[in-house]
């Protein structure tokens, strides 16, 4: 059997009195891409969180290729392997694009400024925004904002990406050019884990759906299965909610 790049066993997470997972447990293979549907508050960005551990779990276990989430020494190594992209979009308000993605890679990478300038220029370019360099983020649409945090992430050159619900600050109209950019980390192999309520896209993308509600997996199985002849009530009935 393949060894798993994430292996998420019996994890359990509480806010004081609300259980936010409750023993999860997910295998997720290198390449593959899972997209996590459900309600909110179904503990879908807690578990996405708790991966690269911007989120301490309370028990349980999760190893990320190879590396158990057990020390702040294994932490760091983690979440420089793991690119995580978020609703809003974090970038630097003061700083162009071009600096927003060569800061990391120069202080965690310890990459010459130029090799790092020519990494941030080939990545704008391939999420389709190169005459975008020198612009500052608050001259830039939300979703060109969100393509340029994306490029941010791909410029550590993870070996995971997390979306969180990452079209979901974005005009309607802007929600298609950022799901394009995904589709073709999908296609070129990256693995990624993304908690969206874009169906289309985990039906043009995912290699896994998984429908998460309160704190629980309730079914998984690939996009077409899950959304078309899904076996728990609770999956027909979100569905019938959003599809």
């Amino acid at each position: 059997m393949e060894e798993p790049i994430i292996h998420i066993e019996n994890v359990t997470k509480s806010f004081d009195t609300v259980e936010a997972l409750r023993g999860v447990s997910l295998d997720i293979l290198r390449g593959e891409v899972v997209v996590i549907i459900g309600p909110s508050g179904s503990g879908k960005s807690t578990l996405l969180r708790c991966i690269n551990r911007l989120e301490e779990y309370d028990s349980g276990l999760i190893i990320v290729d190879g590396i158990p989430l057990n020390s702040a020494e294994n932490i760091n190594l983690v979440r420089t392997e793991v690119g995580m992209v978020f609703q809003q979009f974090n970038l630097f308000p003061h700083l162009r694009v071009v600096e927003n993605l060569t800061l990391a890679q120069q202080v965690v990478r310890k990459r010459p400024k130029k090799e790092a300038s020519k990494q941030a220029y080939e990545l704008l370019a391939k999420v389709g925004i190169p005459d975008k360099a020198d612009a500052y983020p608050w001259q830039l649409s939300g979703g060109q904002q969100q393509r340029v945090a994306i490029a941010r992430a791909l410029a550590m050159n993870p070996k995971i990406m997390l979306f969180d619900e990452p079209t979901s600050a974005l005009d309607p109209e802007m929600i298609q050019e950022v799901l394009d950019v995904m589709l073709n980390l999908a296609k070129e192999g990256m693995t990624m884990v993304v908690v969206s309520h874009e169906m289309g896209f985990a039906k043009a993308a995912a290699d896994r759906a998984i429908l998460m509600d309160e704190g629980y997996i309730i079914e998984e199985a690939k996009p077409h299965i899950l959304f078309s002849n899904p076996e728990h009530e609770r999956t027909k009935l979100f569905l019938s909610k959003v599809l």
